[in-house]
């Protein structure tokens, strides 16, 4: 399903030629149809999707649920997502350096909503990395229609990259700093990524606070397991330049809203409103500080 002759020919054009001995049997092993309960039927979804009348279509994209990262307009059927990803891109797009000629690198990119905007504004190729074999199945079905053959969607995982390769021009890492358990390792290995001048783009979520600290939940933070890290921005700056970054800018502060972040048809399980406290929704159900992200550019050395 992945177009695995022209993966091997956009990792050579990037100058990544050896990462192919290592993705191309990984791609082979995570998509068995024999490693996911649900494999199967998302395979005869995107197969289907070519022939369908739009009222059958509407249904198999349905199937694809939860979708997170848009909204998206597939074949004529709106999709509106849990999360306004343009709104994320909007505060990103204008403030990065220049995509146009670049190769680009996107990290816990989902569906690949953010890699097919990255490609828009002229980025040569687009790899992006996502272990979530649904996603890997809904930028599938996206790009049935998109058609964009520069931009792929690798089921791996960071640390599963054959590193270093410093051969890319910008690196995204938009949502995953604080699902790391070591968040000091995924910026060293996204330096590793970088070609010398490149540019990190770093979008994560932060403490409010002028000092330097940083603290990890106890159990969930917004009801979510996989939270391991909250810094302040001072504490992120730090952790930066302690990881051979320069130039390091503070591009956007925003508190996530739920007109931003909210459940759907398309994405029907709870959301950001049932993780805030209904007495107070600048806090958390747990008692943390509601959603605040930070986007911060740098550059590796």
């Amino acid at each position: 399903m992945i177009d695995q002759k022209a993966l091997s020919a956009a990792l050579s054009a990037i100058g990544v030629d050896h990462w192919s001995e290592t993705l191309l049997p990984l791609i082979d092993a995570r998509l068995a149809t024999t490693g996911h309960g649900d494999f199967e039927r998302w395979q005869k979804i995107v197969s289907a999707l070519g022939g369908a009348p739009e009222p059958e279509r509407r249904e198999l994209l349905l199937g694809l649920a939860p979708w997170r990262k848009g909204p998206l307009n597939l074949g004529g059927i709106a999709i509106e997502t849990e999360w306004r990803s343009d709104w994320k891109w909007g505060r990103v797009r204008d403030a990065i350096e220049p995509l146009t000629g670049r190769k680009v690198l996107d990290i816990g990119c989902g569906n690949g909503y953010f890699a097919l905007q990255m490609s828009k504004a002229g980025a040569d190729y687009v790899i992006g990395v996502d272990p979530t074999i649904v996603f890997v199945m809904q930028f599938l079905a996206i790009n049935h229609f998109e058609r964009n053959d520069s931009v792929f969607v690798v089921p791996a995982r960071m640390h599963e990259l054959p590193l270093p390769a410093r051969r890319f021009d910008t690196s995204f890492s938009m949502g995953v700093l604080y699902h790391c358990r070591s968040p000091i390792d995924h910026l060293q290995e996204l330096r590793q990524t970088l070609r010398p001048g490149g540019q990190l783009v770093l979008e994560t979520l932060f403490l409010p606070g002028d000092e330097a600290f940083a603290r990890t939940p106890v159990d969930r933070y917004a009801r979510m397991r996989n939270v391991w890290m909250l810094p302040t921005i001072k504490e992120l700056e730090i952790w930066l330049g302690r990881s051979g970054y320069r130039n390091i800018n503070v591009i956007d502060q925003t508190i996530t809203t739920t007109d931003e972040q909210r459940s759907t048809e398309w994405m029907t399980f709870e959301s950001l409103r049932e993780s805030l406290d209904p007495g107070d929704p600048d806090r958390t159900v747990e008692g943390w500080p509601a959603p605040r992200r930070v986007v911060i550019t740098a550059t590796s050395p």
